[in-house]
């Protein structure tokens, strides 16, 4: 069975933010990347300007819940159109996450295919009908 979390997106602060939320919830970040974190042959895709900027971060709240987030970038043209927030899957196996990526997109936008990331995930993110973004990863 698939897990499903909140995405946060920050127009620059996100740190900020999830400093903030390490205080709140009494948890430490797990995991933080930023913009410049990213392998140089997909850099390509952002600006100078968004590298000290969050590409990734995670607060696990329990077991089962996460908090993710990210800031915008300039660059990034997936990141156009996206609320302040989405929904992260985290799917048992490809098939499923095949499944729900195109269940989801169907009436909406494909706005990243599923691929095989740098950070070795299968991942992408659509918009659905109603208009919420689905990021959608093994």
């Amino acid at each position: 069975m698939a897990r499903m979390n909140p995405y946060l997106y920050f127009n620059g602060n996100c740190e900020e933010a999830f400093n903030f939320y390490e205080g709140v919830f009494g948890k430490k970040v797990s995991y933080i990347g930023r913009y410049k974190d990213v392998p140089k042959r997909d850099r390509h895709i952002f600006k100078e300007t968004d590298e000290n900027k969050i590409m990734h971060v995670t607060l696990d709240i329990s077991e089962e819940t996460s908090l993710n987030g990210a800031d915008y970038t300039e660059g990034y043209e997936e990141s156009k159109g996206y609320s302040n927030f989405g929904l992260i899957i985290h799917a048992d196996g490809k098939d499923e996450a095949d499944r729900l990526y195109n269940e989801l997109s169907k009436g909406g936008q494909q706005t990243l295919p599923m691929h095989v990331t740098f950070w070795e995930s299968y991942y992408g993110n659509c918009i659905d009908k109603f208009g919420i973004m689905w990021k959608v990863t093994t």
